[in-house]
């Protein structure tokens, strides 16, 4: 098809209803140009394709109202032979799939949703971990479900291109769910027509899926039970066996016959037995439980150097859902990470390993530090993200100049001296109701307090407090500061320390987590300023709460608004089997305004000597005790068994936002802190000798260490009039 000039034409189609377009088909080609001829065959496409959905038992009027002004996009024609499932090397496509963010991710979902997973196990007999796994490998756990609108593309691809009967399918089928009401208005999606939570495509949604919530409709795009109950469904369907594996990482011994691999090439287990394959030496193997005649097939998707995998009738039913090896694999891949494996033994064979998501966006910023034009830092490989990689490459000499995004342009590019931080001044005056605010009676609510179960106020330590008890934990909010000052995980010691020496409003409260906003520590912020922000000393107020069907509460809450700041702030915390806090910060004013801020959560540990905090090696940090004047590199997990920073700290790691994990020998835990928005990482404890000059800490350094979810030091934020930032941190725990 010629595609010069649809749109123009597209214009003259939509003026004249569907009786004038059959005549302005057949006029056009004596009628127009050469080159607008040729357009108007995506004309007589749209009329034959009207006619198929008319017999498909689509109204006219629905393929009327949802076709009306629909354009081409050849672009999706490019799309049909570049799909990443079949042009990325497995290594790389596998390292953004099955990474430490996504497993985090997973296992937190897979908490929040325990009580509706047990149930959908029940029914289709799918364990919780496959169906949240394919959940996060289709759209991100629904963060990532495409943009592109699906009636342009099937339209596209139903006139145009190979396969185009299969695309009218997709099409009809997609206006059939229009039409039926599943779906409210046309989705967006991929390319291709997957849609939904996840990923879809038309004629299996109209096939396979379910009402998970019981509200009489299938919305796989808005209902989190809908998506996982109807993915469930689609894998008993494709075959699914209820209590057994998909397969496992194995050994297969030098000089094994390895002719018949390949997911179709099935043996009875006992052969591959024979053969000598077995399980990794030191892991849990399902191999002995399965009967001698299971069928089995043996997986070297990479060689004879690479992983090896057995496997079973389940990864076919996997496979059923997008016929790629490399997709069954990361779905199987990820779901043996969520059950609390720890990934593969064998390594890929390929000398410069992938990189995660974190690692990807690591080194764009270390682009974007060289000069690239690459914008927000998003971990997606972009064409400019591969350009500026390529334009590196060839500045340092590595071979090949490709623009892949490996181990070694990351390792080349943080060897350089890293340059040293900037301090951006955050002037901020006192504002003239501060005084004035700090000094009134403590405000509770904005309005009568909604009857929510689980939420009541009381006293906690002396501070009045909303009190939120769920079935997954408790936790206490001070109304002074609007602070966490507890958050209990059912059955566990308190995640957060409050000194036992916390003095009275208004001065701050020492421990939970104080709000630092709209500044954290003095950046040309003058004396007359209360330190780390205004906030931490205002009552706040109880905006709205709601609760959620497994018992988590949802607060909104907010410091008095002070008129003559350009900021305004909202806070929300949705407390449930983690701690999910939110910081949206908006400028009301016509001017940019640079902030800083931070979360500034005070752990509580066995002994802050013995802990660790994994998720640091590698990253850039500034140091207060160097009065911020040298950018040094993390070597190894934190401690404060560091030589160079003995029994004290107080970093700010730089570029930082991800996935950190505080190891306790002591309480035999992992406090984990998941960020987003956040571009610093703080670390501090006073050490014994600061201790001691601090009324409210004094002998209590050793019950805590300070992980802050941070916007500070040299990574200010520059917020543009009218715009928002929102910075979140997810606070949960696993045992050691």
């Amino acid at each position: 098809m010629n595609w010069r000039g649809v749109r123009r034409f597209s214009a003259i189609w939509r003026e004249v209803g569907w009786a004038g377009r059959l005549g302005l088909v057949a006029g056009l080609a004596l009628a127009l140009p050469a080159s607008a001829a040729g357009d108007a065959t995506w004309a007589r496409c749209l009329s034959t394709l009207r006619a198929g959905a008319q017999a498909q038992g689509i109204t006219l009027d629905v393929f009327d109202q949802h076709m009306a002004g629909v354009q081409a996009d050849p672009s999706v024609l490019a799309l049909l032979d570049a799909q990443p499932e079949f042009t990325t090397p497995l290594w790389d496509y596998l390292a953004a799939l099955v990474d430490d963010e996504r497993v985090a991710d997973g296992k937190a979902f897979l908490a929040r949703y325990r009580g509706l997973l047990d149930g959908i196990a029940a029914q289709y007999g799918v364990d919780a971990e496959t169906v949240v796994a394919v959940w996060g490998v289709e759209s991100d756990y629904g963060r990532v479900t495409g943009k592109r609108p699906l009636l342009v593309s099937l339209a596209t691809l139903s006139c145009e291109g190979r396969r185009q009967p299969f695309f009218r399918g997709e099409l009809f089928a997609l206006l059939q769910l229009l039409q039926d009401g599943d779906l409210a208005v046309a989705p967006t999606g991929s390319w291709a027509g997957a849609f939904g939570q996840t990923q879809f495509m038309p004629t299996t949604y109209r096939r396979i899926a379910v009402d998970g919530d019981g509200d009489g409709r299938r919305d796989l795009v808005g209902s989190v039970p809908d998506a996982l109950a109807s993915t469930a469904n689609y894998l008993a369907r494709a075959g699914w066996r209820t209590g057994e594996p998909w397969g496992e990482e194995v050994v297969v011994p030098e000089g094994a016959d390895t002719s018949r691999t390949g997911r179709t090439q099935r043996r009875p287990l006992r052969e591959w037995r024979a053969l000598g394959v077995r399980g990794v030496e030191g892991r849990a193997s399902r191999l002995p439980q399965l009967a001698d005649d299971t069928p089995a097939a043996l997986l070297l998707p990479t060689g004879a150097q690479g992983p090896a995998f057995l496997v079973f009738a389940n990864y076919d039913a996997i496979y059923a859902y997008n016929a790629a090896e490399s997709y069954a694999l990361a779905i199987a891949l990820l779901s043996d990470r969520l059950r609390g494996g720890t990934g593969l033994a064998t390594a890929w064979p390929t000398p410069d390993p992938a990189l995660d998501r974190a690692g990807r966006r690591a080194l764009q910023r270390l682009l974007i530090a060289r000069g690239h034009a690459l914008g927000t830092p998003d971990g997606m490989l972009g064409n400019a993200t591969r350009r500026a990689i390529q334009a590196e490459q060839q500045r340092l000499g590595l071979q090949p100049a490709d623009g892949r995004a490996g181990q070694s342009i990351l390792a080349a590019l943080r060897a350089e001296m890293p340059a040293p931080a900037v301090l951006k001044g955050t002037a901020f005056r006192l504002p003239a109701a501060y005084p004035r605010f700090v000094q009134s009676p403590l405000v509770s609510k904005q309005k009568a307090m909604k009857d929510v179960p689980g939420l009541s106020t009381g006293d906690f330590h002396g501070f009045p407090s909303l009190l939120v008890t769920t079935p997954h934990s408790t936790a206490a909010i001070s109304l002074f500061g609007g602070q966490l000052l507890s958050f209990v995980p059912a059955g566990q010691e308190d995640v957060m320390w409050l000194s036992p020496r916390v003095k009275p409003a208004p001065t701050p409260i020492r421990g939970g987590t104080p709000v630092c906003w709209p500044y954290f520590g003095r950046q040309d912020q003058t004396d007359d300023v209360p330190a780390h922000g205004f906030v931490r000393t205002l009552p706040w107020q109880l905006l709205d709460a709601s609760r959620e069907p497994d018992g988590t509460l949802v607060l909104h809450l907010a410091p008095p608004v002070l008129e003559d700041l350009a900021l305004r702030l909202r806070m929300t915390l949705r407390i449930g089997r983690t701690l999910e806090q939110t910081l949206e910060t908006q400028n009301v004013s016509g001017e940019t305004v640079r902030f800083t801020q931070a979360l500034h959560n005070y752990f509580h540990v066995g002994d802050a000597l013995q802990v660790s905090a994994e998720g640091v090696d590698g990253l850039d940090y500034v140091d207060k005790f160097e009065n911020y004047a040298v950018t040094r590199r993390q070597q190894g997990d934190w401690n404060l068994r560091d030589p160079r920073d003995p029994g004290r700290s107080d970093r700010i790691y730089l570029q930082a936002g991800g996935q950190y994990s505080l190891v306790d020998p002591v309480l035999r835990r992992r406090i984990d802190l998941r960020t987003e928005g956040s571009q610093t990482l703080v670390a501090w404890n006073p050490g014994e000798a600061g201790a001691a000059k601090m009324d409210d800490v004094r002998e209590g350094w050793r019950q805590y260490v300070c992980l802050e979810a941070a916007n500070a030091g040299p990574d200010v934020i520059e917020l543009a009039p009218g715009a928002r930032h929102v910075l979140r941190q997810t606070i949960g725990t696993r045992p050691l």
